[in-house]
């Protein structure tokens, strides 16, 4: 008989800062830790019984909603069968799951897939694969990107809080990324293309492995990518020898309302992909889709994750896939997020701490500013509301270089109904910080 676990909330955050490491212990947003016992579709219960609605979807892992009962079911039948499969030997699951992403890439080319416990470990894999394919070495990069923690994730990251005081892969140069609000080159396109070229010019060999770009960047802030750029990127990267890789670990799975990859509505075609978080639904999966002549420098040559292609993962990712494409949540992203938005601006119309308004689907973001001219940055603002958010029944992220942004991604489920309890929310936690003569 296992143990009983402890659901007593002292006893819950004393054990974690006694046993946890100290790089484990460090992510915690909130000044009194969120515990969370329960999870249906979009909601969460805290230990005390209290109701939030999940805007983060458990930091984008969260895809069609917790506890989603198909992939619940999914996950069982295999656990039952077999829960793993190392990838020495042949299972049908990962097999079909692979087949059913590379139906999702642009035709036209043979896709083939590399699973991975995780979205770090695919960008890990990809900056390896992109380096074995070209020959080349030099990698591009944007600044106030989120590729991962890992050793050689954190390479390609441009955010100064996942980047750790020690030595870095080498070969890797940053390059401005076009953000509209606050960009160094203001609104446009042109000038960040061009800066690609000085980058290139300037910082590398002039032969290119790759360049690494979010179709939308993340924990960056949720920094679109403007008309154009992509498709520019791609061509100066591939004029320089190298590939594009799209990290949709976060904007992937129809998350902004328009297809099941971001990329797809930029006209491009990306060499590589990486995918993670969503794809399980909660449970640890990521891969790297990649064309096949790409993959193909890596044969013969022994590349090995433990629980990559794992069973019951992929049975998960199965009934992910599924379930977008039957509950038509790619629409639903799109319907709901764009009544999420309108219910944004008319926030930033009643408070002025609040300088910009940004997203598209399930990608929101409010930014806040303490001079709207300025754009001076408001990080104890914004962590005072955010702690606010929480007591009103919500569940989001604090996240951007300057931590002055208040993220939502929340599961594709989120209901046309759930909108305006979470905008009244916002508003009653903007109204806080007025009210305690805070701005």
């Amino acid at each position: 008989m296992t143990k009983a676990v402890d659901w007593s909330t002292q006893s819950i955050i004393d054990r974690r800062d006694t046993y946890y490491a100290a790089s484990q212990r460090a992510f915690v947003p909130y000044q009194k830790p969120l515990i969370l016992k329960k999870g249906m579709m979009q909601y969460c219960w805290d230990e005390k019984g209290n109701k939030l609605i999940d805007l983060l979807g458990m930091n984008l892992c969260i895809s069609v909603g917790h506890a989603h009962p198909k992939v619940v079911e999914a996950v069982t039948e295999q656990v039952q069968q077999l829960t793993h499969c190392t990838t020495m030997f042949h299972h049908p699951v990962p097999a079909h799951l692979a087949e059913e992403l590379a139906a999702t890439m642009p035709k036209g080319h043979e896709w083939v897939v590399h699973f991975t416990n995780s979205g770090a470990e695919a960008v890990d894999l990809s900056i390896m694969m992109a380096r074995a394919s070209t020959g080349n070495h030099d990698i591009l990069a944007l600044r106030n990107s989120y590729h991962g923690a890992t050793y050689g994730a954190q390479a390609v990251t441009g955010v100064q809080g996942f980047r750790h005081n020690v030595s870095q892969l080498s070969n890797v140069s940053f390059v401005a990324e076009p953000n509209q609000y606050r960009g160094i080159f203001g609104e446009g396109t042109d000038p960040y293309l061009e800066e690609i070229d000085r980058s290139i010019a300037y910082t590398t060999s002039g032969e290119l492995a790759a360049m690494f770009i979010e179709s939308v960047q993340g924990y960056g802030g949720i920094i679109q990518m403007p008309p154009g750029y992509l498709k520019g990127a791609a061509e100066k990267v591939r004029a320089a020898g190298g590939l594009l890789i799209m990290d949709e670990v976060q904007s992937g799975f129809g998350k902004t309302g328009d297809a099941m990859w971001c990329f797809d509505h930029h006209d491009i075609v990306p060499d590589v992909m990486v995918i993670a978080k969503g794809l399980g639904n909660g449970i640890p999966i990521g891969a790297v889709v990649v064309k096949k002549e790409i993959a193909e420098s890596m044969a013969g040559k022994l590349l090995f994750h433990t629980y990559g292609a794992n069973p019951v993962a992929c049975a998960a990712a199965r009934a992910v896939l599924q379930v977008i494409e039957e509950d038509d949540l790619i629409n639903n992203a799109k319907t709901v997020g764009a009544k999420l938005h309108e219910g944004l601006k008319q926030l930033k119309d009643r408070y002025d701490i609040i300088g910009d308004v940004r997203g598209r689907g399930f990608m929101q973001a409010i930014e806040l500013v303490k001079d709207r001219d300025t754009k001076e940055p408001a990080p104890d603002h914004t962590a005072h509301v955010f702690e606010h958010t929480r007591e009103h029944g919500l569940i989001l992220s604090k996240s951007g270089t300057f931590k002055n942004v208040l993220r939502m991604v929340p599961p594709l489920c989120l209901q046309m109904e759930d909108v305006e309890p979470v905008i009244d929310a916002l508003d009653r936690s903007f109204s806080d910080l007025e009210k305690e003569n805070l701005v």
